[in-house]
């Protein structure tokens, strides 16, 4: 069987190339195809694999892809796909828009659809220069349309939460089955005593609503930490003395931060949200906002607990109530709950589907 794994962007190592190694090792012959490359950054088990990448490769896109999201639909449609029997697709940019060939099964590992062009397209139309907002004006509609029509070129979706399932659901009119992404366990470990401080780490970005934490931790004088690059002046200048931005660390840094850490601070909505499932790994609890992916992954009272309203104030509430019974949240049952997310599991999930799936195609 020949193997076709489809993945938008290669540029860096995060949650969806965490999946994409998985899907290598799965299908150690398969090949890659990628809009734009960066091997520099790339880990050992992607690089083995023959990486085949657009036109956008060639006009600048490994530095400025983010740019050329209206070029992306031809640069995908031109790749060659004939004689492959399996293509998976992994979609949080652009991916599943190839060509299949027609007697191929094509299976959609969808981490979000594009949230920048339907449901978090205002946030990021306000927070754009005039020359983006322009772009986006003049191209989001046929995107939209051209991303519901390429959701006609998938056999079956995949979706990595029941929340992401449901917006599969919603924009593209297509059911989806839920498996969970992997989570690296053995990375992390608990501490035997954790630090007076509180943490939010990852990329910075609006949806993601980092400002919350700021105010509610400057409000209450309570340590926060902020691992992660993206920070803006805004919030620099919103930040009182208790809290620190650190940017980017190294992995041995950011374990040291989530064994540490009192908990962490999750008060954005995530398609799903690798980092909680780390800390709790950590044995450290999460105090999420509650919607999105962290409903599927943090237990009430046990791992973590939730506030209502995206707001400082219920922020604050939530913490006053998590310091009240900080002694009943045990790191070793935390960690034991993470175990349940491990790159393991979701290989025998993901095998087993996509199996069933090429069986009844036979």
């Amino acid at each position: 069987m020949k193997v076709a794994i489809v993945h938008y962007w290669l540029v860096g190592m995060r949650g969806g190339e965490k999946v994409l190694e998985c899907l290598c090792e799965l299908y150690p012959e398969a090949d890659i195809f990628t809009l734009v490359v960066d091997r520099g950054k790339l880990s050992p088990t992607l690089l083995k694999h023959r990486i085949t990448t657009s036109f956008l490769q060639k006009i600048g896109g490994r530095r400025f892809y983010q740019k050329m999201l209206p070029l992306m639909p031809q640069a995908l449609e031109a790749f060659d796909l004939s004689g492959y029997d399996l293509i998976l697709s992994s979609e949080a940019g652009p991916a599943k828009g190839i060509i299949p060939p027609p007697d191929s099964v094509h299976i959609c590992y969808c981490h979000s659809p594009m949230r920048y062009i339907w449901d978090l397209y205002p946030q990021y139309y306000r927070k754009s220069g005039w020359l983006a907002r322009l772009a986006m004006r003049l191209t989001s509609s046929w995107l939209r349309a051209w991303d519901v029509t390429t959701s006609a070129r998938v056999d079956h979706f995949i979706a990595n939460s029941a929340f992401v399932a449901k917006r599969i659901e919603k924009f593209y009119r297509r059911e989806a089955a839920v498996i969970h992404p992997p989570v690296d366990v053995s990375r992390f470990e608990p501490a035997d005593t954790p630090e007076d401080y509180y943490l939010c780490a990852g990329q910075i970005t609006p949806y993601k609503r980092i400002d919350v934490a700021i105010e509610a931790c400057t409000r209450l004088n309570k340590r926060l930490v902020i691992i992660g690059s993206g920070a803006t002046r805004e919030m620099k200048r919103q930040a009182g003395p208790t809290i620190t931005f650190l940017d980017k660390v190294d992995d041995e840094a950011m374990a040291r931060h989530f064994r540490n850490c009192r908990a962490l601070l999750f008060p954005g909505v995530e398609d799903f949200g690798i980092v909680p499932l780390e800390v709790m790994a950590s044995g450290r609890p999460v105090l999420a906002y509650r919607r999105g992916g962290a409903v599927e992954t943090v237990v009430e009272n046990q791992t973590g607990m939730f506030f209502n309203e995206q707001t400082a104030e219920s922020l604050m509430d939530v913490i006053g109530r998590f310091e009240a019974r900080l002694d009943s949240f045990n790191p070793a049952a935390i960690r034991q709950h993470a175990q349940g997310w491990t790159r393991e599991i979701f290989k025998e999930r993901l095998q087993s589907f996509i199996a069933s799936q090429l069986g009844k195609a036979a």
